[in-house]
């Protein structure tokens, strides 16, 4: 077992109020939330910026700017935004590979962020639920050229990629690609399980075996969490703090119209870790476990 535990919480996601109706949205709340859930135990924010007047995610510097400031302002935390899916807001198609990438580029640049999502492949995000009416889901797109360009500009600005493993294929697509960039930082391994979609496994031991095993064969020792969409993942909760990995919680990955809040995932999943004999980490013991150099 490594010696302390990450706990990440994903503060909202890209579903909006009508799939988290108590997900934070504007600055303030994404802020306040934020620090909260620091002041809690985690030690990693991720978040997705909103335009509070239309509830709508809009990706730009500026808006994610404000929430890493206001965070970092008065908690030490690595605090990292995401990337808008291709076919949404004024990212047409799969050739707009710097338009999507712009918002991280120039957090990049101004030292703001450390850790970059990369997520190494695409995936249909078909509900369950919508599966039994007959209607369709959608189809989340990384073509290998975003990818690409994902682990180049990690190199280039010392960022940790954050790969979401959707499917088994993912994990062996990200260290396959991470070889063409011979000073990529240390990836994490963000092992994802659902229950309200049909992608990946339900977050039962099995699952986390085939991934661990599937991992330790492509890139041994690499860093790994459990997280999620549309899931409960306690159940895997004791067996990551023993077998060494790390957790993520929050309204981004929670079953749809949870009435529990940020806080109190972080705050049960905090009990939970140290029920399992596991230690919170800090963002410097985070930085420390990545060979990070400390943030300023």
């Amino acid at each position: 077992m490594t010696k302390k535990t990450w706990l990440e919480v994903a503060l909202n996601g890209g579903g909006g109020p009508a799939h988290q109706h108590l997900m934070p949205i504007s600055v303030d709340q994404l802020i306040a939330e934020g620090i909260a859930c620091v002041q809690a135990g985690a030690s990693i924010v991720h978040f997705h910026a909103y335009d509070e007047a239309t509830e709508t995610q809009k990706d730009t510097a500026d808006l994610y700017a404000r929430v890493i400031e206001g965070i970092r302002e008065k908690v030490d935390a690595i605090v990292y935004g995401t990337l808008p899916m291709i076919g949404t807001q004024d990212i047409r198609g799969p050739e707009d590979v710097a338009e999507r990438h712009a918002a991280m580029l120039e957090l990049a640049e101004r030292k703001l962020i450390e850790w970059m999502v990369v997520d190494p492949g695409s995936v249909n995000f078909a509900s369950v639920a919508r599966l039994a009416q007959d209607r369709d889901g959608f189809t989340y797109l990384n073509p290998d050229k975003h990818i690409r360009h994902g682990l180049a500009m990690c190199e280039r600005f010392a960022l940790h990629p954050s790969y979401a493993v959707y499917e088994p294929g993912f994990l062996r697509q990200a260290a396959a690609m991470a070889e063409r960039f011979p000073i990529l930082p240390k990836s994490v391994y963000r092992l994802m399980f659902s229950e309200g979609y049909t992608f990946s496994f339900p977050p039962k031991a099995y699952g986390l075996d085939a991934y661990l095993a599937l991992l330790e064969d492509v890139v041994p020792g690499a860093p790994w969490m459990v997280a999620g969409l549309m899931v409960d993942i306690h159940p895997l909760i004791e067996p990551a703090v023993a077998l060494g990995g790390h957790v993520r919680v929050g309204l981004e990955d929670t079953p749809r119209l949870t009435e529990r809040g940020n806080l109190w995932w972080v705050e049960d999943a905090v009990k939970r870790i140290e029920a399992s004999g596991g230690t919170l980490a800090t963002a410097d013991d985070v930085r420390r476990d990545l060979g990070s150099r400390p943030h300023n």
